[in-house]
């Protein structure tokens, strides 16, 4: 099985036909994991997809291999990829990691101002995320629009989220910060035309001295020639 054999693109109201079985294995996942997420709806599932706020994978035999969605928090200042999920049978095959990735590129289409956060407790969601440049983060820097957070009631953990402030639980917050980005990437760029300055001036001496030397060691050469 392999990437070419899925095509993976943001859903619409086309594939709504999969809204069911999408929400029935985010259940079934969470309940094998143990930890619980906040489970979701058809009808919910169905409004991202007309909405163009989700990203879904299908086989080349029409089956669907994957969903992922997006929220948005804070009046569009913070957005979160949720509910990633691929189907058992196209496991293993590297779908989740190119879903969130889509998933990420169509969040920073819409929102290319908003920071993108998670919440999981699954390592290899964790390994996505860091890939995709996420960092983790305290919970102290994630959305306070209390409509995320009350998206955590049906989760088994939730009382402990709650007894904790709010501030920890046993999912790890991760964030991607636009803001923090562009930073370092003109950090990057300042590094390499300060190194290529260094590299120029170095060259610049080297042949500076060459041209010396040769003015100074020629004359003596020609001494030597003539002894």
């Amino acid at each position: 099985m392999y990437l070419t054999d899925f095509l993976i693109q943001p859903a619409n109201s086309e594939h709504i036909i999969f809204a069911t079985q999408i929400c029935d294995e985010m259940f079934e996942s969470a309940k094998v994991r143990g930890t619980g997420i906040a489970r979701r709806k058809p009808a919910y599932v169905a409004r991202k997809m007309e909405e163009g706020k989700a990203v879904i994978a299908l086989h080349k035999d029409g089956r669907w291999a994957g969903f992922c969605y997006i929220e948005t928090w804070g009046h569009g200042e913070y957005v979160a990829n949720s509910g990633l999920i691929v189907a058992p049978e196209f496991r293993k095959a590297g779908l989740a990691k190119a879903i969130k990735k889509r998933a990420f590129e169509l969040s920073r289409e819409r929102y290319p101002k908003a920071k993108l956060f998670g919440l999981t407790t699954g390592r290899a969601v964790m390994k996505i995320n860091s890939d995709l440049g996420y960092e983790p983060v305290t919970y102290s820097e994630l959305t306070e629009d209390d409509a995320f957070w009350d998206g955590c009631k049906s989760c088994v953990n939730y009382d402990i989220l709650m007894s904790k402030g709010r501030q920890n639980c046993l999912c790890t917050a991760m964030l991607w910060d636009p803001v923090e980005k562009e930073k370092e990437r003109k950090e990057k760029i300042n590094r390499k035309i300060e190194a290529k300055k260094r590299l120029e001036r170095m060259t610049k001496k080297q042949s500076l001295l060459k041209r010396i030397s040769k003015k100074i060691f020629k004359p003596i050469r020609k001494i030597i020639e003539t002894v």
